[in-house]
């Protein structure tokens, strides 16, 4: 075993550049922080090299892989911020299911959840240590690693994500399968959700012990579920997590901002800026002024360009953000993507977004 992955969780660097967290607490900045969900991504080619040949999962038990896919981008681009490189998926693994990432299809679980007698298949304690220490390790390795440039962000998927994916055996487009159980099996789904938030809880508070400074919550599929049944499904449990954590790092002494994305779930922004969590992140769909008014200033928010914006040439990038920053405003306020970056997108074309950034948000700063 590498010594690197003995390194342990305290004596971290210190943090040079705290722009993001100041931002998550909406506090006064220098400049407008910045990055970008997937930032460690296939649209490098250095992360393409780094994984060939190589498999997912295998790479994610990998703290020595996990902690330099992580810092690829922070070479080439001034982001404000690293999210340690993971999958919302290995939270089920924890639990006793099967995932494998197959080309081309993306996850797969062999045997999905098709009835609620298959509840009786999965870990209902979970060691969070013993299951998933290697991304605690991951995140303690990384946090050295980076030497206090920037903060390091944990995450986990959030407790409707994941159960549709568990029972839906991978990615889908309608999501029937998962819903039907909320329709068929309210009381089932309602206890999975319930077996997938204590494990969350447990992961994010041993995140944070590992040293993550920050915490996002992906609720990626919130969009396919209407205003009833995310106010059932989802905000409930998203509650229970911010809620459950703050009281645990509190007991420690510790405190992190947290973020809660949940994809498309326009008609949920007044709720979701009432549920303990510092940010809410934004998808492109939602208009940063209308945000903000829905919002009422109770939260900081993150978001939330169309990554098919980076498509565009340099000048129409930058002329996006100065848009996007005047409707968001400069205080209490992250600058991202609506969602992850995409394979095929220029390296360049995310500098020059990052830039753009940092150079329109200075400008409007001095002008106030």
């Amino acid at each position: 075993m590498s010594k690197d992955v003995l390194i342990l969780p305290k004596d971290f660097p210190q943090l040079q550049n705290d722009t993001f967290l100041r931002a998550a607490r909406g506090q006064q900045t220098e400049h407008v922080p910045v990055w970008c969900m997937r930032q460690a991504g296939r649209y490098l080619p250095e992360f393409r090299e780094s994984r060939a040949g190589k498999d997912f999962f295998e790479t994610c038990r990998s703290p020595v892989a996990c902690c330099e896919l992580t810092l690829q981008p922070l070479r080439r681009f001034p982001f404000d911020a690293a999210i340690i490189f993971s999958d919302i998926l290995v939270v089920p693994q924890a639990m006793g299911m099967d995932v494998q990432m197959m080309a081309g299809k993306g996850p797969t679980f062999p045997e999905p959840l098709k009835e609620p007698e298959d509840l009786q298949r999965l870990r209902v304690k979970v060691d969070v240590d013993k299951e998933l220490g290697y991304v605690f390790k991951a995140i303690t390795l990384t946090r050295h690693k980076l030497e206090g440039k920037v903060p390091l962000i944990g995450f986990t998927g959030a407790p409707w994500t994941l159960m549709s994916y568990m029972i839906e055996g991978g990615g889908s487009t309608t999501h029937s399968k998962a819903k039907r159980w909320l329709y068929q099996h309210p009381e089932a789904s309602h206890m999975l959700l319930k077996m997938l938030t204590d494990v969350i809880v447990e992961y994010l508070v041993g995140q944070v012990a590992a040293g993550a400074q920050a915490l996002q919550v992906f609720e990626s599929h919130a969009g396919i579920l209407g205003p009833v049944e995310f106010k059932e499904y989802c905000l409930p449990y998203l509650r229970d997590i911010a809620r459950r954590v703050k009281d645990k790092l509190k007991e420690a002494g510790q405190d992190v901002p947290m973020i809660a994305f949940a994809k498309d779930a326009h008609y949920a922004l007044e709720d979701l800026s009432q549920s303990h969590y510092e940010v809410v992140g934004l998808d492109w769909t939602i208009d940063p002024r209308s945000a903000r008014e829905r919002t009422g200033g109770k939260v900081s928010l993150q978001g939330n360009m169309d990554p098919c914006a980076l498509y565009a040439p340099k000048e129409r990038i930058s002329d996006t953000v100065k848009k996007m920053l005047e409707g968001f405003g400069t205080r209490g306020y992250i600058a991202n993507l609506g969602h992850g970056l995409y394979p095929d997108m220029d390296p360049e074309n995310v500098g020059a977004f990052v830039e753009a950034v940092h150079y329109h948000s200075k400008q409007m700063i001095k002008q106030m």
